[in-house]
């Protein structure tokens, strides 16, 4: 049935009666039909676009000209554009009454979801349900038709969203306004970002400068450093504060010696006073070498941790100058008696202390504002509460702020608070992740224009930096396989006991099984990658190399429980995962209540025979027992008692009198009831109800024999309890068996150091007190210390460094509790001077961690760069911790560097980001059935079939590590069939995705995980063609780049006097056609072209006119490389699909040649629109000539300004911040800033109120 206009928007007719206006040559339209209950009122018409109706919701909506693909406002559904109806609709615009149907818009077959699926990429098929439109010439302008929807302006409009090419990382460094000192001894470079800012004017002059001329201790860097410090120095923040200074320098540069001139500098003004934070004891010796060398041999170096805790300045300590060197582990300890270090720090400086207070490696006091539910930690608390008023505060890491939540504790940095846009830290973390990463980028630009931040970093020249990928070995394959299915059975019971024996404790247990899950498959990870470590080892020392090999944990508690348990001698190495696995399930298995002792054996007599004496018999008509007072009855259940007063008289006589307990009168023994429990004496007629039956030995009264009942159930409570006990131990020792009897690895650790050749040729830098090592008859292994007689714990590690830099050991093992502030490069003054390669078994689970460990291999002074070695294993669950790291060094390459491509390229690792979470959801989505998935998993074909076993194993899956719960069986209509819910905060939880991916057998984890990268190719390729992709810092390129108009500052910060400037420039993007012949043709004569190269012109019209392109091949087989005449080269490869579907190759040169050449001239003052445009002048699509205007200089002051003006822009991809590079063509001047859109250019200087001219 034919889809029309709802009632509401059909045209009134005057009168109900009136006759249809005479028109015979037209047939009347069909009566309008009934519209669907609850459909929505129709969108405001605006005459300057199409009026279209949903195929969903019936509305009518206003689409834009050139708008293909969108989605309903009122509905939802996803729609698509009929272009053939909308040719014949516009080709009958202009008669009086049209004759065809309205354009419609369609919905795809993809259902409306929740979370929007996205649309597909381009050059693939999608196929639509048409549904006939109505006419709705009522609607449109009557004067002139609107312009045609020109598909290649599309494309272009989408390729020029995506954002500029992306230019070369870093650049070589020099101080750009000092030329003191001699150069830095290895190439040092700076971030391209960071290298287009410039740093205010030095004026502060160096007291020492004359020394160092002499002794050539600094190079021009740290000179350069030491002056910007002393210069921040002497202002102080809108608070009263002293302002503070951030060294971020690369691990190796040299930061050390830097403190150490800038704590000379100091003491030569009279500030005899310093403290100095670190991360290790150990490294109080290269902060007294530092000192030496810069010629401060008189200053003093205090280790707070071998102080007592009184005063520092008392008598009996008498330091009165110097520096205290602590650790910020000493930072937050205290005394027994209450007196902390950091009150102690606190009062020897005094509340007026004007000195130098260094926090080195500063990442260590970060999360003093943490994730919502978390608590600061005290470190953070300590570090901002030292920070006294006058203190000339530096902070100094290579990884000081891996995240914008971890500036906290800068609060001398001046970012946020009186006196800038931001009120308190809240308000400026909010901003900073509002903006994404391109606003980190701008904070790191920005410190360093108002010259309180320095970050430069060793050359990369040289180091090799790869991904190597280490498949399962057929053993490791299978062992992996076992474990994993073990773990679900685990589980499986684990459920059963915990329901059974459920105490109340259940959630603990849970949380230590997941916690023991993880654990356990990332140290399998480990484990399949050693036999790749030692592949690479022995390789590279054949090669005349030495090796550093990284992780994290050692596994020493797993050996240590061990040793407690077998002795110091074993058979084999302790496998770690057998060990946790066997603590998990010994301290953690639910057990019923275990039968109390008492109730077995004699103690259960005496007990019970203690609780009858004590009570009240109820069958005794309600007397009060006065007899007690006279009774006497043993402990023994025998009958002494004698009425006579005689203690000699016998009590064997037949005749014997007995007191009857209840109505206290003597009656013969014969005619009293004796109960055999309680040894009491009655008449039957005393009891309620009466006696009546044949009096025996074994007689019991009616308390005892209630009480005999219950001992009864008793028992037989006790014996169903000890036989559920017997039985559940019994369950617990058959697991803890069967996990003795899995194949399982070694520790890694242990393992590597015996397979390459033992701790003789193995130094091992780590935190761990002892070592399994082979006997020498290599029988077994025994636990040994891991220091000699000759060395100490506490200087094992340095021993073992420098039997590795002395070449004496080829091979280092390092961990993080172990290597801080280490030295393994290849240093000009170390005997071992073979190139370093560094292998990476266990990434680390911080980009903070991972940073500061390739620190230890490139450093300053090296004869050759290291070669990178990160190990991953072909499963995909153990990316989960490569995207931990990745998405860590993307922000702190963007934070402390000021661009994010800075960090190792892990960025094909971060899974962890909105868009993975948008990729999850739509596949969990797809496997619970209630969307269909947007592409076809890895290992199915298209058929349904295929798809529905791949769901049902998926589902399988996904039960059996927890993901998919309350599962149930289907029995009636679908039987057989699995289901069961997802949580709501699963359903985005991509950390607990790959965690739990780890624990599934390795085909159908990988499966599931090529599903969701897949998906998430999609989620990023529909990002970067709606203009959401957030690209961080790209680059503006053209072939002619130049300022048109003096720059204008818009503010000056009165502290630094560093100023935001808004330039603007006429770039010219165009090819002209001599040179896109020559390109064809260079590429004819240098490649071996493929017969699809050359000139291609469009196969449609628009504006009476072809599109013309040059293509040829790319880099993959099937996509090409675009070239137009009016934006060069296009930053999207063309599937052959879609080049063959809207273009057609064209061998007539002087066909291309003339359209060539129109194209270039017509796009030099017009859009790709035309004339019609409803942007106007604003619109850059295809525009070969463009102005650009970028607000450059200090950002952060003017941030709500720009966020405010950037919010009214018509076009989405203009509303978002972004920070672009671009350099001159004429100059070679490089400016990095915002990239303010030119119809936003009025409203940004409004906003800031007034601008003034720079002088020239």
């Amino acid at each position: 049935m034919e889809q029309r206009l709802p009632p509401q928007l059909m045209p009134k007719s005057t009168s109900s009666s009136s006759p249809a206006p005479k028109s015979p040559a037209k047939p009347s339209p069909p009566p309008p039909t009934q519209p669907r209950r609850g459909a929505p009122p129709a969108q405001g018409v605006d005459p300057t676009k199409i009026q279209l109706p949903c195929a969903g919701c019936q509305a009518v909506l206003n689409v834009p000209h050139g708008l293909a693909r969108f989605r309903c406002p009122q509905c939802g559904v996803d729609l698509a554009v009929d272009h053939t109806k909308l040719q014949n609709f516009l080709a009958s615009s202009n008669s009086a009454a049209p004759s065809g149907p309205a354009p419609t818009s369609v919905a795809t077959t993809q259902p409306p979801l929740a979370t929007s699926l996205p649309v597909l990429p381009s050059g693939m098929a999608q196929p639509l349900r048409l549904v006939a439109g109505a006419t709705i010439s009522m609607m449109l302008p009557a004067a002139e038709p609107p312009e045609e929807i020109n598909e290649v302006a599309i494309d272009v409009e989408r390729d020029e969203d995506e954002g500029g090419t992306v230019g070369e990382t870093f650049t070589d460094y020099r101080p750009p306004k000092l030329s003191l000192g001699l150069s830095h001894p290895d190439p040092v470079v700076e971030t391209s970002s960071l290298s287009a800012v410039q740093p205010p004017e030095p004026t502060y002059c160096l007291n020492i400068m004359g020394e160092l001329d002499e002794t050539k201790a600094l190079s021009c860097l740290q000179i350069e450093t030491i002056v910007y410090a002393c210069q921040r120095h002497l202002h102080h923040l809108p608070t009263g504060h002293r302002a503070g200074f951030f060294i971020g320098d690369g691990a190796g540069v040299g930061k050390g010696r830097t403190i150490a001139g800038l704590i000379w500098e100091n003491w030569q003004q009279g500030r005899h006073k310093a403290v100095w934070v670190s991360v290790g004891s150990d490294l109080k010796y290269d902060a007294r070498r530092d000192l030496d060398d810069v010629g401060a041999k008189c200053v003093q170096v205090h280790p707070l941790n071998k102080l007592p805790y009184s005063k520092l300045d008392s008598k009996a300590i008498g330091i009165k100058n110097g520096v205290i060197f602590v650790t910020y582990s000493s930072l937050i300890a205290s005394s027994e008696r209450g007196r902390s270090r950091l009150q102690q720090l606190v009062q020897w400086c005094g509340q007026k202390f004007d000195g130098l207070l260094v926090f080195d490696e500063c990442h260590k006091a970060k999360n003093l504002i943490p994730d919502a539910g978390s608590q600061p930690t005290r470190t953070g608390k300590a570090v901002l509460e030292i920070q006294l008023p006058e203190a000339r505060v530096v902070y100094c890491s290579a990884t000081g702020a891996s995240e914008p939540r971890n500036l906290g504790y800068m609060v001398r940095l001046g970012l946020w608070g009186e006196g800038t846009s931001f009120h308190d830290f809240s308000q400026f973390l909010g901003a900073l992740e509002k903006g994404g990463v391109g606003a980190l980028e701008l904070v790191a630009m920005d410190m360093k224009a108002r010259g309180m931040y320095v970050c430069r970093t060793l050359s990369y020249k040289g180091a090799d930096f790869d991904i190597v990928e280490a498949p399962l070995e057929e053993r490791m394959m299978n062992m992996y396989k076992k474990a994993a299915e073990f773990w679900a059975e685990l589980r499986l019971e684990l459920l059963s006991a915990s329901e059974l024996f459920a105490d109340g404790s259940s959630n603990q247990i849970w949380r230590l099984y997941w916690a023991s899950h993880q654990r356990f498959f990332r140290h399998m990870c480990m484990s399949a990658k050693v036999p790749a470590v030692v592949r690479l080892a022995k390789e590279a020392l054949a090669e005349n190399k030495c090796v550093v090999i990284g992780l994290q944990s050692t596994g020493e508690a797993r050996t240590e429980e061990a040793v407690t348990k077998y002795g110091v001698e074993m058979e084999d190495f302790v496998s770690g995962p057998r060990e946790l696995l066997l603590k998990l399930v010994e301290e953690n298995y639910p057990l019923p209540p275990k039968p109390d002792s008492f109730q077995q054996g004699d103690e259960k007599v005496t007990e019970i025979q203690r609780k009858r004496h004590s009570a009240l018999d109820v069958s005794f008509k309600g007397r009060v027992r006065k007899v007690a007072k006279v009774v006497d009855v043993s402990d023994d259940d025998t009958d002494d008692y004698s009425p006579s007063e005689s203690d000699h008289e016998s009590t064997e006589s037949d005749e014997e009198f007995h007191m009857c307990q209840i109505c206290n009168t003597e009656e013969e023994k014969s005619l009293l009831l004796h109960c055999s429990g309680c040894s009491r004496h009655v008449h039957p007629n005393c009891l309620t109800p009466p006696w009546t039956g044949i009096i025996t030995d074994d007689w019991a009264c009616y308390t005892c024999k209630i009480v005999e009942d219950e001992e009864k159930e008793q028992d037989v409570h006790v014996a169903d309890c000890s036989k559920r006990y017997d039985s559940a131990v019994e369950k617990r020792l058959k697991i803890l068996d069967l996990i003795r009897s899995l194949d399982l690895p070694n520790n890694p650790l242990d393992d590597i150091i015996d397979q390459l050749g033992g701790p003789d040729n193995v130094a091992e830098i780590t935190g761990r007190r002892g070592m399994l090592i082979r006997t020498l008859d290599g029988k077994g292994v025994i636990y040994q210390a891991r220091n000699a007689k000759e060395v100490s714990m506490e200087m094992i590690n340095m021993h073992e460094k420098q039997q590795f830099m002395d070449g004496k050991k080829l091979i280092a093992i390092i961990s993080e509790a172990g290597s801080a502030g280490v030295s393994l490069h290849a240093d000009r003054r170390a005997k071992n001077q073979r190139r370093r390669v560094h292998i990476t078994l266990e990434l680390p689970w911080s980009a903070d961690r991972a940073i500061q460990q390739f620190g230890r291999t490139h450093r300053s002074n090296q004869t050759s760069a290291p070669q990178y070695r990160l190990l991953f294993t072909n499963l995909g669950g153990e990316k989960r911790f490569a995207s931990i790291v990745a998405k860590r060094l993307e922000s702190l390459g963007a934070l402390t560097q000021g661009d994010r491509r800075a960090g190792p390229s892990l960025s094909a690792f971060n899974y962890d980001s909105n868009y993975g979470k948008k990729a999850l959801t739509m596949m969990y989505r797809g496997i619970m059935e209630q969307d269909s998935f947007p592409v076809v998993p890895p290992g199915c074909s298209d058929d349904e079939t295929s798809i529905q076993q791949f769901i049902n194993e998926a589902k399988a899956a996904l039960v059996s590590v927890g993901i998919i719960r309350d599962a149930f069986i289907y029995n009636g209509k679908d039987p057989g069939k699995l289901s069961g819910r997802i949580v709501d905060s699963d359903m985005h939880d991509v950390a607990r995705f790959l965690n739990r991916l780890l624990g599934l057998p390795p085909n159908i984890q990988n499966r599931l995980f090529d599903l969701f990268t897949s998906i998430l190719d999609i989620v990023l390729h529909n990002a970067r063609i709606e203009g959401q992709l957030d690209s961080g810092i790209v680059d503006i390129r053209a072939k002619n780049v130049e300022m048109t108009e003096s720059p204008k500052t818009v503010h000056t910060d009165s502290l630094s006097g560093a100023s935001t400037v808004l330039f603007t420039f006429t770039i010219d993007r165009g090819v002209t056609w001599e040179s896109a012949k020559a390109k064809l043709e260079e590429r004819e004569k240098n490649v071996a072209g493929t017969s699809n190269d050359g000139f291609y012109e469009s196969r449609r019209e628009w504006m009476g006119r072809r599109h013309f392109i040059l293509a040829f091949e790319g880099s993959t087989e099937g996509m090409y490389k675009i070239v137009r005449p009016a934006i060069g080269d296009a930053l999207r490869e063309m599937p052959s699909t879609e080049l063959k579907s809207k273009y057609r190759k064209v061998s007539s040169i002087d066909k291309v040649s003339k359209g060539w050449q129109e194209e270039y001239d017509a796009s030099s003052k017009q859009c790709m629109h035309g004339s019609k445009c409803k942007i106007g002048s604003y619109c850059t699509v295809g525009r070969r000539l463009q102005e650009v205007n970028i607000l450059g200089g200090l950002i952060l002051p003017v941030w709500g300004t720009i966020e405010k003006a950037l919010a009214n822009q018509v076009r989405l991809i203009h509303r978002r911040i972004r920070v672009v590079r671009l350099v001159t063509t004429n100059d070679n001047k490089r400016i990095v800033g915002l990239l303010i859109p030119n119809s936003a250019v009025e409203s940004v200087l409004t906003g800031l109120q007034w601008v003034q001219d720079i002088d020239d």
